[in-house]
Formats: C-alpha cells, sequence, structure tokens
C-alpha cells in the first residue's frame, strides 16, 4: 500500500525476484469486493436479504482471482487500510490482515509526476485540458483519486489499534539499505528469506504480464534498472506554493 510515484514498481521488481512470492501489480481485488458489498445497497438485494449467499462469494474474490498463479504467498497492492476496505478484508479474508506501507513524503511524490508530465506528453495529467503544473497538481489529489485514497489508508494504518499489523518502509529506507528493509519485512511476514539483488534489475512484469502504460501515459511504471540511488529532484523546486501550504505538513 503506498502512493503512487513512491516506490511501488521498484518494491515489486525486487520482491517478485523471489518465486514464491508475488507482489501484484495494481490490484483489482479490493474494488470487485467493494462493488459486491454495495449491491447490498440495491433494491433487488434488499428484497430478498440473502447475506450469506452474497458473502460465500465476496470471501471468495481473492482466492478465486489468484488461484492459478504460481506462487504461494501475494502481496496484494491496494489501500487495504481505509476504514471500508479493513472492515471488509477483517471479514472476508479469512486470515489475519497484515499490510505493508510505503512512504514517500506527499512533496516528492508531487515533484515525481511533475517530472513525468513534463516530460511525457502522453501522460494522462496532460490530457484533460488543465493548463499549467498547479492546475494539474490539483487535478492529482482529487478526493477520488488514487493519491487521496493511498493516503487515508496510510492515515488510517498509523492508527495505534491498526499499527501492529503494518509494516511501514520509507522510500529513502528502501533505496538506501533495501537489504535491511527486506529482511525485516520477511520477518513480518514469517517467511524464509530469499537472497534479493539490489543491482541490475528487471522492469515490472508477472506472470508474463507487464504494465500497458499506453493506457496512463508511458513510462508511468518505469524504474531506473542499474542501481538503487537516492537522487534529489530538482522539479521539487516547481511545486506550487498553494500546493505546499495545503499539503506540506502531511509527514509520516
Amino acid at each position: 500500500m503506498a502512493m503512487p510515484r513512491s516506490g511501488n514498481t521498484l518494491f515489486a521488481s525486487i520482491i517478485n525476484q523471489n518465486p514464491k512470492v508475488a507482489c501484484t501489480a495494481n490490484s483489482i481485488t479490493l474494488e470487485v469486493i467493494k462493488d459486491l458489498f454495495l449491491l447490498k445497497r440495491t433494491d433487488v438485494f434488499k428484497n430478498y436479504p440473502d447475506h450469506k449467499s452474497l458473502d460465500n462469494v465476496i470471501s471468495s474474490v481473492y482466492y478465486n482471482y489468484y488461484k492459478d498463479w504460481p506462487q504461494d504467498t501475494i502481496i496484494d497492492r491496494g489501500p487495504a487500510m481505509t476504514t471500508g476496505n479493513l472492515s471488509l478484508l477483517k471479514k472476508h479474508l479469512g486470515q489475519p490482515v497484515k499490510c505493508i506501507v510505503i512512504w514517500r513524503d506527499l512533496l516528492d511524490v508531487l515533484a515525481s509526476f511533475i517530472k513525468w508530465f513534463e516530460n511525457e506528453p502522453t501522460a494522462y495529467p496532460n490530457q484533460y485540458g488543465k493548463n499549467n503544473i498547479e492546475e494539474k497538481l490539483w487535478l492529482l489529489m482529487n478526493d477520488e483519486g488514487s493519491i487521496a485514497k493511498e493516503l487515508k489508508a496510510i492515515e488510517h494504518a498509523m492508527k495505534p489499534e491498526n499499527q501492529k499489523n503494518c509494516f511501514f518502509i520509507r522510500y529513502e529506507d528502501l533505496v538506501t539499505q533495501p537489504e535491511k528493509i527486506i529482511k525485516a519485512l520477511y520477518g513480518f511476514l514469517e517467511l524464509d528469506y530469499y537472497p534479493h539483488r539490489y543491482h541490475s534489475l528487471d522492469q515490472f512484469s508477472l506472470n508474463g504480464i507487464a504494465y500497458d502504460d499506453n493506457v496512463l501515459g508511458k513510462n508511468l511504471h518505469t524504474i531506473k534498472t542499474k542501481e538503487l540511488k537516492l537522487e534529489e529532484n530538482p522539479y521539487k523546486k516547481m511545486i506550487p506554493q498553494s500546493i505546499i501550504k495545503e499539503y506540506g505538513h502531511i509527514k509520516l
């Protein structure tokens, strides 16, 4: 669980070196569960409220979705720790909920977006008639967008009652001390450690499927493969004051 541009794809590229573990791309499973649950609000369901039968379907989502995957452990990527999602998972997952939270400061996330959409004409923030960086960033911070949803999930994960079920990774730590972080993660997941490499990485691909970035914009999920290196993003200086005033205080 993490905001976009926070190291999700980098993390998955590392973890997926282990043939027994799969860290997914952006996952639709929580959306499937939510949509099934929302059927309970329809007139058809209320007219014949068979909760047990529909709950059986909801409880089968994860297991049916991943039943043909060869890996033993699946790290499903989505905003699992929002209030609604966590409630559904506790009821329907059938096992304790463990969540991995990757955190990158929000302004660094936005700077990464600026670097992307300023250099990639096909980037989706360029497709909505917005005239400048400020308008594009406000578009990205839409309440229904992925940044806002992940922020809400992370805030909920930080509550004392939820922290014990979460493993927090700062982006900077993942890049500068990856082996220490990954070893600790294996302990949290109660898995046997696998010796990962932290250089000569692969672009994200899982079970023969890669991202089709023609949908949202080229290079959205492209990572630097040669080595892990923490770099200052000069595009951070281009973040407008209106954005800094609204979101600059958000820290982990």
